[in-house]
């Protein structure tokens, strides 16, 4: 059909089982979408951040008391507290207080565009369709080898289900290698990678909820 691609299909030993048609909107966008994609990926980035920097402020400091010296007669500059801002040791004015608010949203439709943009990416090179990644046992060893037959860059992106527990148990412990379920794939995630790697029948469930 003209509004379909045709994806090759392997199995987990890297041998070619046939295609599947995917959908032209979704995984073949010719328009580039480049602040589409910039906006998600900064969302993601921004929403993941954790606001745990902290400084203390003035009264937060311990010591300081008492005053270091009278108020006059010294020479000196006047002090009230070797806590002061301007003391080494002192409290910090404008720092952090554990309380910044990095959240930002992004509109549906731009996220939605800018996955089929990182999914269309992808597809051209980078995107590997297994015919079924069901494993009867786990094996890191094993599914390891899987990878290297279906040629597999170093950044993996593995796309299953939550269900899908003897798989993610063999691939967890891959250092190169990042798990996402279907329904938590972010455009990030998309973009990182060398390779994704994704089910038959995964690949279809995406396409329906970006459709």
């Amino acid at each position: 059909m003209a509004n379909t691609i045709s994806v090759p299909v392997y199995d987990l030993a890297g041998e070619k089982t046939g295609t599947v048609s995917l959908s032209k909107a979704v995984f073949a966008l010719e328009e580039e979408h480049p602040q589409a994609l910039h906006d998600a990926v900064t969302t993601y980035l921004a929403n993941r951040r954790q606001a745990t920097a902290k400084t203390k402020k003035r009264h937060e400091v311990s010591g300081g008391g008492k005053k270091p010296w009278r108020q006059k007669g010294t020479g000196r500059a006047r002090a009230g507290s070797t806590r002061s801002p301007i003391w080494v040791g002192g409290g910090t004015v404008f720092g952090p207080d554990g309380n910044q608010n990095y959240k930002r949203s992004q509109n549906k439709k731009a996220h939605a565009l800018a996955m089929r943009c990182a999914w269309s990416e992808k597809t051209k090179n980078g995107l590997t369709v297994i015919d079924d990644l069901t494993i009867k046992e786990v094996s890191t060893k094993a599914f390891a080898k899987s990878l290297e037959s279906l040629k597999a860059g170093k950044r993996v992106l593995l796309v299953c289900k939550k269900e899908d527990t003897n798989l993610i148990y063999s691939a967890r412990n891959l250092p190169t290698l990042c798990i996402r379920f279907v329904d938590n794939v972010s455009v990030y995630d998309l973009l990182d990678a060398d390779t994704v790697v994704v089910s038959k029948a995964d690949i279809k469930t995406i396409q329906e909820g970006l459709e």
